[in-house]
């Protein structure tokens, strides 16, 4: 719904005094054996940008002052010194399966189109973002690939300076026949979810056929030349956690990248303690069957544990959101389908970006209500068992 003028004025105001008193503050950071302390004002996006003074203290008390010692966007990093460069944007809030970890049985409401952000108004956020220094989106859903305009988007994305990756996330129900345009359009990396091996199962988790499909969409995308194809799978006790050792077979010969997801609780997913499979218990029951499991180094900003069975063509990851959380090192913000910013997949909080963009708000304006957001951005999630009490989107509606 659209603001009227004095609400947007108070909004503008209210979100600009927020946002210098929250990015009127020092970062500390530790760069080899020097501890850096980052002072931003907060005033202007100029300031922000040119005005980037950081007091590098060296050994011995000697002092001086260095111009952008830390060229990065006051507006994408939080209280804690996280920089936020990974931007997930949800297409739709649809999708042609109905998971049940994903979607109440009874369905969701799903928001008017009206109020859903256009292509046009995805792509203004998206170049914001970019210029401020996010250099990876990944498209998600709901299911993006039944977007009609998803080429269009991704192939806009790819004209934006500073971009290095594009990525998607999908059912693999579309995949086969849309992938040769997507890979014209400039797709870079390709997560498909698939959480079980026996098409009866599939057709169980998912209430819908289609494991065959989803089969074909794998085997295509590495016949391209997708190498890693990553392929999520959510970890349920009594469904499907007997077919870790089939899942993690399928990286002996083909370029995959299985990522074992452990169970988290959303809004209408009925998520229960017991039918979560930790990280931990699962590594131990792969390491029965190969104990020469080994680690595999990766990035301080991955949300993935890496290992490699030795000599198998793949690998395999944990993503440990609920036992072992990754707060720490978490660079991602989230766009919903309908405009809202989200700052942490299991916070409450969000702030309608598609509001102020049909209010009229200039970019500077926006980038202090996403500084603010960002700005408020906890040290970690509220743990487990007080997710699974919180009020939060089912996992459709968030594009998780």
């Amino acid at each position: 719904m659209a603001l009227n003028c004095s609400t947007f004025s108070r909004l503008i105001l209210g979100a600009q005094a927020a946002a210098e008193a929250c990015t009127k503050r020092a970062v500390h950071l530790t760069c080899g054996r020097y501890r850096v302390c980052r002072w931003y004002s907060g005033v202007t996006h100029e300031e922000n940008r040119v005005e980037q003074v950081g007091e590098l203290v060296v050994p011995g008390s000697h002092r001086r002052i260095l111009k952008d010692v830390l060229p990065f966007s006051a507006f994408l990093m939080d209280s804690f010194g996280r920089r936020h460069n990974y931007l997930r944007i949800s297409l739709t809030e649809k999708c042609n399966l109905r998971c049940q970890y994903c979607m109440p049985q009874e369905g969701v409401m799903l928001t008017p189109r009206s109020q859903l952000l256009t292509a046009e108004e995805l792509l203004t956020l998206a170049r914001l973002f970019v210029r401020e220094g996010v250099n990876k989106i990944r498209l998600t859903g709901g299911e993006p690939l039944i977007r009609p305009d998803v080429l269009h988007i991704i192939a806009e994305l790819r004209k934006l300076e500073g971009l290095k990756t594009i990525a998607v996330t999908t059912n693999g129900m579309n995949l086969t026949r849309l992938l040769p345009s997507l890979k014209t359009a400039g797709v870079d990396l390709l997560n498909i979810s698939l959480d079980t091996l026996v098409p009866a199962k599939f057709e169980f988790i998912t209430r819908r056929k289609g494991f065959h499909k989803v089969m074909e969409g794998i085997e295509k995308a590495i016949e391209m030349g997708y190498n890693p194809v990553k392929v999520n799978c959510v970890v349920m006790r009594g469904l499907n956690e007997d077919e870790l050792i089939d899942f993690v077979s399928l990286t002996e010969k083909k370029p995959l990248d299985v990522r074992f997801i452990e169970y988290m609780p959303f809004d209408g997913n009925r998520w229960n303690f017991k039918m979560m499979v930790s990280y931990q218990e699962m590594l131990d029951c792969i390491k029965q069957k190969w104990p020469n499991l080994e680690p595999v180094p990766g990035e301080e900003t991955d949300t993935a544990k890496a290992f490699r069975v030795p000599g198998f063509r793949g690998q395999l990851g944990f993503i440990t959101s609920m036992s072992e959380h990754f707060c720490g090192s978490c660079n991602r913000l989230r766009i919903t389908a309908d405009g809202n910013l989200k700052v942490c997949l299991f916070g409450n909080s969000e702030v309608s970006l598609r509001d102020f963009l049909r209010s009229g708000a200039t970019e500077e304006e926006l980038l202090h209500i996403i500084g603010t957001a960002v700005g408020r951005k906890k040290k970690q999630h509220a743990g487990m068992f007080n997710i699974s009490q919180m009020k939060n989107r089912p996992m459709i509606l968030i594009g998780g």
